[in-house]
């Protein structure tokens, strides 16, 4: 996350908007994949914000990679996600509106390996058994999957 370190050194806390993507990946047992995170001690998607020069699924498989160890295959554009309700405050007072690229992963390789600087464990649950301490920013994008899921 170098370029929102390097905005941050100028602008400080103040909320700006930062543009990510992130990544609903679900088991062949058809769990979802979520990560305890380091910063805040709640259960979210991999995810992370863009960098200069990134297509939006560049960043959904970098931040897979890096997370979580997982090499996506195929991922498929879910939705955009923007507005009040993507308003995050960092546990470090950081404030941030996200615009965020959620994709959906079901192909996928490679061993669960724990970025530990911001994860601390990475598990799947069941859809119909997620964790009650989501992140907030997730909240919206895991809602809306679980929706466009129970239509199917």
């Amino acid at each position: 996350m170098g370029y929102i370190m390097e905005l941050r050194k100028a602008v400080g806390t103040t909320p700006i908007i930062m543009a990510g993507a992130c990544v609903i990946v679900i088991d062949k047992q058809e769990r979802m994949l979520l990560q305890l995170r380091a910063d805040n001690g709640l259960w979210g998607l991999p995810g992370g914000a863009l960098e200069p020069g990134e297509a939006m699924e560049q960043v959904a498989r970098r931040e897979l990679l890096e997370e979580t160890g997982l090499i996506a295959g195929e991922i498929r554009l879910l939705d955009i996600f923007s507005g009040n309700e993507m308003y995050y405050r960092y546990p470090h007072g950081d404030e941030v509106y996200n615009v965020v690229a959620a994709y959906l992963c079901n192909e996928y390789e490679g061993e669960l390996r724990v970025e530990e600087a911001e994860v601390r464990e990475l598990a799947f649950f069941p859809v119909q058994a997620l964790p009650e301490a989501i992140n907030p920013a997730d909240k919206p994008i895991i809602r809306s999957f679980l929706r466009q899921i129970s239509e199917e």
